[in-house]
């Protein structure tokens, strides 16, 4: 007995693919907008308990505009209660350059320096931020940061000693690339430290000059031995960020009873939570969108 087959004509193939496709699309965006409406109400879950209503805390003021988590607020907030000076930060660690600490700062007529080791993200902001670079707001250079060379690629571009605002995020040598910091002198600094320790523990990785993080637990310092370290660096930490990825430190001849006390690890750490890292913040960040500010400024 013959056994007919049909073959499918083509166009109703690639029609039949082409609807399969979309509704992959649409599953992976329900998916995704699921994923970010079980975030924010984790947030809100986390930031309604008692610990954070002190209004010296810091955590109620945590948002995202340009930062990878809550940083951005945080930020804002603790200029807010010093205020700034000369508006001028260093960040290293910048990624694309559309998600770190200082682009809101940008908005808000701050200068400053950047430095990656990823020859493609400062390729992507030299392009991209040539209108803020060329009217000497932002300098962005490649470099792979070490103890050795962190001096020289800051004073080439930063000639302030005193600055507002330091952030350090290479996922490792973070402390002791801090330590060797004696070319500026910032009023607050943020720096990534590794919530898997809690306190009391005292962790710091050694030194590494190569050393690139892999995703494991080998990075950074733990939050005891930074409140410590940086005490005795004349600064005292106020606040870390809910995801457990960055601490905030002030210098200490700021602090004037404005921030929550005591200056302890015990008392800000969070521990780690990564899992509410990059939260939607609206629409997805553009490279146009600081060039669109300025000419608007200009108009």
């Amino acid at each position: 007995m013959a056994i007919r087959t049909e073959i499918m004509p083509l166009t109703r193939l690639k029609r039949l693919i082409g609807h399969f496709a979309a509704s992959l699309d649409e599953i992976a965006n329900d998916s995704n907008r699921t994923q970010q409406l079980l975030v924010r109400r984790e947030i809100d879950r986390l930031t309604a308990s008692a610990r954070y209503h002190d209004p010296k805390h810091l955590i109620p003021f945590g948002r995202k505009i340009y930062s990878q988590n809550d940083e951005d607020g945080i930020i804002r907030e603790i200029f807010n209660r010093i205020g700034p000076t000369n508006k001028t930060f260093v960040e290293f660690g910048i990624g694309n350059g559309l998600e770190n600490n200082t682009l809101a700062l940008l908005f808000e007529d701050w200068r400053g320096l950047w430095i990656d080791a990823s020859t493609d993200s400062i390729q992507n902001v030299c392009e991209h931020f040539s209108e803020v670079i060329d009217a000497g707001r932002l300098s962005a250079i490649e470099s792979f940061i070490t103890k050795a060379n962190i001096n020289d690629l800051i004073s080439a571009h930063i000639t302030d000693r005193e600055i507002d605002f330091l952030s350090v995020d290479i996922d490792g040598n973070d402390y002791h690339v801090l330590r060797a910091i004696t070319c500026i002198n910032p009023r607050v600094i943020a720096i990534e430290y590794n919530a898997k320790f809690p306190p009391p523990t005292l962790f710091c990785m050694d030194y590494a000059e190569t050393h690139t993080w892999r995703g494991d637990d080998c990075f950074g310092v733990s939050l005891k031995f930074l409140e410590v370290k940086m005490d005795a660096m004349g600064y005292r930490l106020v606040g870390c960020n809910l995801s457990g990825a960055n601490a905030f430190f002030v210098r200490k001849d700021l602090l004037a009873q404005k921030f929550l006390e005591p200056f302890t690890a015990e008392n800000h750490y969070e521990p780690a939570r990564y899992y509410l890292s990059g939260y939607a913040s609206g629409h997805p960040p553009s490279y146009k969108t600081l060039a669109k500010s300025l000419s608007m400024r200009r108009a």
